[in-house]
Parts: structure tokens; C-alpha cells; sequence
């Protein structure tokens, strides 16, 4: 970690995007067009930590959506 990352003391929340991406974004600014909350805010690697526990399956929605009736 960098002395910058670990001197970091913003709060961060993530966010999710309709092809269920998921990203940071400051806590006190609003969400960028597309993205909402998930409920989860905290310190950068806080947010990190919880994205990598949930974002599984990086192919965005669509594409596991097409994937999955191409196999069906």
C-alpha cells in the first residue's frame, strides 16, 4: 500500500451499475448516471474488500444473460 492509499481518510460507498459493475465512489458526492448504491460504505479498502467478495462473475450482465441462453 502506498503512503498515499494509507494516509487516504475518505469515506468511500460502492456502487452498481445496471450490468451489475461494481466501483467506488466518494460518499458525499452523488452517484454517477447509471450507478446506485449497494449499502456498503467505508474506507477505500473497506469498499474494495466487499467488492471482491461479491463480484463473483466479471463478465457484465448481458453477456452471462447471452451466454446462458446460448447454452441452453
Amino acid at each position: 500500500m502506498s503512503r498515499e492509499e494509507s494516509e487516504d481518510t475518505r469515506k468511500y460507498k460502492v456502487v452498481v451499475n445496471h450490468e451489475e459493475q461494481y466501483s467506488i465512489w466518494f460518499a458525499e458526492r452523488e452517484n454517477p448516471l447509471g450507478w446506485k448504491d449497494v449499502g456498503k460504505s467505508g474506507t477505500k479498502q473497506e469498499c474494495l474488500e466487499h467488492i471482491k467478495e461479491i463480484w463473483t462473475d466479471m463478465r457484465p450482465l448481458s453477456l452471462r444473460r447471452k451466454m446462458d441462453s446460448a447454452s441452453a
